[in-house]
């Protein structure tokens, strides 16, 4: 199956686990808040109850002088009770409604946090087959001019135009190239086991990365204006609703301090007798109101916590800021270099493939030795190799800092 980049990134969206598992932690946290609502609700339950008198309690009276010992209770009794309660002022619980709604967005933030770093790391393995796809490309091309090379020494030392010396060089630098070969064919499959673990696909699927790194040469000479918005970076963005979060914690923790009022109602349905029953009703409404005065200073002391929770918190966002700041002017100078590295490079190219076309040309009528034949060939692969490289490290500089600054 051929996949192109978009392809693999679709793919990975849809198979990876991790992305799986992130959009299972927002319908979680989802159902949380939901259920966090349910306290502003009437809490309703029904109950009853059987109990058999298998001995009666006696009771002892004193009637006229003499004691009289009196039976109590009956054989059966039966209760059902129907009651429901709901909170009318409750100011910690409301507070803490507004702490799960931002629970919610946190998951919400960590999954797109999952879905961004996705994106970057299948890129990344993408660019690394193309890579190694390309060294594969340059090593046969390598071997294939090796094999032709040595046809030619054999065609010239059968006519006595070459030495025995250069024809076992010849046959060396065959031997030489074939392994490498066989290293770089490994590679390509390495790296494609790579790209499909990211993808979430089993290994033994069948995938074929379409593409090629000179596909990307249009963005690396693009005109590039250095990226320094740190606006949608997910770590500063899960740190400041998690500072949104103490600071509700904060203020719920302080409101424990107010009065609480609830309301509840009871209904009740008994019964009691020996062979014949005889129903009883009852009902009752309440409010109850609870005044905090004193609890050894708990109240206080959790929310002195809380407050130095908060102050860690905004320092680690200080120091977080600033490595992501670091890291972000390191990128754009990593893209900066690949970019010159790259014009270096292509020059190189051009005039080592002239180079080691002289040299063959010239090595065929005789006017050089094989041994500057290898050394134009080697120049030449050098120089394919770095240009190569230069393009794969440009885009995952790129990657990494759109990780960085949350573009997705």
């Amino acid at each position: 199956m051929q996949i192109t980049l978009d392809q693999a990134l679709e793919i990975a969206l849809a198979e990876s686990n991790t992305i799986k598992i992130a959009d299972m932690t927002v319908e979680k946290s989802g159902y949380a808040k939901k259920g966090s609502y349910a306290s502003l609700y009437p809490n309703v339950n029904i109950s009853s109850s059987y109990q058999r008198t298998l001995l009666k309690q006696v009771m002892v009276m004193d009637m006229g002088g003499q004691a009289m010992e009196i039976k109590v209770g009956r054989d059966n009794n039966i209760t059902a009770t129907a009651s429901a309660s709901m909170p009318l002022v409750n100011a910690p619980l409301w507070e803490s409604l507004k702490l799960s709604a931002l629970d919610v967005e946190l998951a919400v933030e960590q999954a797109r946090s999952s879905k961004v770093s996705m994106i970057s790391q299948v890129k990344q393995a993408f660019y690394g087959v193309l890579l190694a796809k390309e060294s594969l490309a340059v090593m046969t091309q390598v071997y294939n001019n090796a094999q032709a090379n040595f046809e030619k020494t054999m065609q010239r030392y059968q006519v006595g135009k070459a030495s025995e010396l250069e024809k076992l060089r010849a046959q060396v630098n065959v031997m030489n190239a074939e392994p490498n070969v066989s290293s770089a064919e490994n590679a390509v499959l390495l790296a494609t086991w790579q790209l499909k673990a990211v993808m979430g696909l089993n290994l033994d699927t069948d995938i074929e990365a379409v593409g090629d790194l000179k596909d990307y040469t249009e963005q690396l000479l693009a005109p590039y204006v250095s990226e320094n918005d740190i606006s949608n970076n997910s770590s500063l963005l899960q740190l400041d609703i998690q500072n949104r979060m103490l600071e509700s914690t904060i203020r719920m923790q302080k409101k424990q301090y107010l009065p609480t009022l609830a309301a509840s109602i009871n209904y009740n349905y008994s019964a009691m007798g020996d062979d014949e029953l005889r129903w009883f009703p009852s009902s009752n409404a309440a409010l109850s109101l609870t005044i905090p005065v004193f609890d050894g200073f708990q109240k206080h002391y959790n929310i002195k916590q809380s407050k130095i929770n908060k102050d860690m918190l905004d320092v680690q966002r200080i120091d977080a800021e600033r490595q992501i700041r670091i890291a972000i002017r390191n990128y754009n100078d990593r893209i900066a270099l690949c970019v010159k590295n790259y014009t270096a490079a292509n020059s190189t190219v051009e005039i080592a493939q002239k180079s080691y076309e002289i040299s063959e040309k010239m090595y065929e009528v005789g006017k050089t030795t094989l041994v500057e034949l290898n050394d134009a060939q080697l120049a030449l692969q050098q120089a394919q190799l770095t240009q190569a490289q230069a393009i794969y490290e440009f885009m995952v500089a790129r990657a990494s800092l759109d990780e960085l600054i949350g573009k997705e």
